[in-house]
């Protein structure tokens, strides 16, 4: 194990994760006397709202997730390693990170963890191989590849039970991000594909929204829940309430309906956003400190000051802590960083003492939702209204919030192309994207990994009795895309 050694003499302030809560918390700390090391697993500062128009080709990743050292080479005072944090030792002050199978120490003198949230199956993990989430780049380009595919293998197949399932797509959860992926994904089928395919009208789509709870949106209250789904419905979109997902397989999933009766959808193309988890760091908190504790999803049960019990030195903030009243978006994750990073801040400049903090306190600014072009929900404090000006409100919010000039610029390029024509840039989907999943699942049992390939890539009947799949071998991977 490698340990690293700060040269400088100078406060030591360790940052995990590069999402909205550590990347605001670093910027918070540039005029600060400190020396601040951000460690990531990913080389980008992801904008996660936006990763459905990534699915759905709208924008590309380099709009939505910058690389988090061209963000702050300008600040002197900060460096960023890449690695997988693997352990947090609060009593001697170190993190430790793995690169390459190559272990790292970084020791601390405070520390912000920042490390977000990652798709929740509810114990079903193996339903992400059927059905990718929205959390990560990879999963926004495998997602694409998959519905583009659905609609390649669909042109192909000469049987219409299988031509139906490929052009059958299911969307688990109807939160935002299913609320948005359900209704652009039934936009792309009806407006950007209508009339580039020959042997089948993608505007025969079946886009459905299944959701456990009874209703769309639920946390956003019954107007603008009620709101969004008529218009959900206008645009074609099925949607199921009080539908379970019990089962997830290559062709399909199994719902459990509120009286208890199970029915299948068969359908090729699905995404899951049902659910999140924090990550595992929360746990590896709770077993390094006496008295932390973690809530069902994972999440740090923090003091008043984002604290773990006994160590005033180590911050959680974002998705991975739980603190009542603050839902799991980017303007909790946001507020929380920039609230440690002032505390953090007055400490170094002696102008507050620890014990003198005054507790986090958590400002809504609101929720939207976008639920197609030129229609959004959202809701501020009492005031709550939905359409055409909610969309606008929606547009400037995450303009506002997206790193750097370029991005906005190219980002208003690209929604003026997408929202007032048909056309969409980023429509391109390899194979990789679809079976790099499985590439990695191979490590662990190539057979059945070699299996499932089977199965996503198509096993529908064409005339000479082979896959459609295994009939295109060698040709455009998008067909084999299931």
């Amino acid at each position: 194990m490698n340990a690293e050694k700060s040269v400088a003499q100078r406060h030591r302030v360790v940052v995990i994760g590069s999402g909205f809560g550590g990347l605001f918390a670093c910027k918070q700390l540039r005029k600060a006397d400190v020396d601040i090391t951000l460690i990531s697993k990913t080389s980008t500062h992801l904008f996660q709202p936006l990763l459905y128009q990534v699915a759905t080709g709208i924008l590309s990743t380099g709009e939505i997730a910058p690389a988090t050292r061209i963000v702050l080479r300008k600040q002197r005072n900060a460096r960023v390693i890449m690695g997988e944090v693997t352990d947090i030792d609060v009593e001697n002050g170190t993190v430790t990170s793995r690169l390459l199978n190559q272990d790292y120490v970084t020791p601390f003198d405070s520390l912000i963890v920042a490390a977000g949230a990652q798709q929740s199956y509810f114990g079903n993990d193996h339903f992400a191989t059927y059905a990718p989430g929205m959390k990560t780049i990879d999963d926004a380009l495998e997602l694409r590849a998959r519905i583009l595919g659905s609609f390649e293998e669909a042109e192909l197949a000469t049987d219409p039970e299988v031509r139906d399932r490929f052009m059958t797509f299911v969307v688990v959860g109807a939160g935002p991000t299913g609320v948005e992926l359900a209704g652009q994904i039934a936009e792309l089928a009806d407006r950007t594909l209508d009339g580039s395919f020959r042997n089948i009208d993608t505007r025969d789509a079946r886009v459905i929204l299944v959701e456990g709870a009874g209703a769309v949106l639920a946390p956003m209250g019954p107007k603008l829940g009620g709101k969004a789904q008529q218009r959900l419905e206008k645009m074609g979109v099925e949607i199921q309430l009080n539908a379970i997902v019990t089962n997830v397989d290559a062709r399909g999933v199994t719902i459990k309906d509120q009286d208890g009766s199970e029915r299948r959808i068969e359908s090729a193309c699905k995404v899951w956003s049902a659910g999140v988890q924090a990550s595992g760091l929360g746990k590896i908190l709770a077993e390094r400190s006496k008295g932390t504790e973690v809530d069902r999803a994972g999440r740090v049960i923090v003091e008043p000051d984002l604290t773990i019990k006994g160590y005033p030195n180590v911050f959680v903030v974002g998705d991975l802590m739980s603190v009542p009243g603050v839902p799991g978006q980017a303007q909790g994750a946001i507020q929380g960083g920039t609230y440690a990073a002032k505390a953090i801040k007055a400490e170094v400049e002696g102008k507050q003492k620890v014990e003198d903090r005054k507790p986090f306190k958590y400002f809504d600014k609101g929720s939207m939702a976008t639920v197609s072009r030129f229609s959004a929900v959202c809701q501020v404090g009492k005031l709550e209204f939905s359409g055409f000006f909610a969309w606008l409100a929606w547009l400037g919010l995450h303009l506002w919030y997206l790193v750097g000039f370029r991005s906005r610029f190219v980002t208003v390029l690209e929604w003026f192309v997408s929202f007032l024509g048909r056309h969409r840039g980023q429509m391109a989907a390899t194979e990789q994207w679809v079976f790099a999943r499985l590439a990695l699942e191979a490590l662990d049992d190539p057979v059945e990994a070699r299996q499932l390939a089977k199965q996503i890539g198509g096993e529908s009947s064409s005339g000479n009795g082979k896959s459609v799949a295994n009939a295109e071998a060698g040709k455009s991977s998008q067909q084999r895309a299931g």
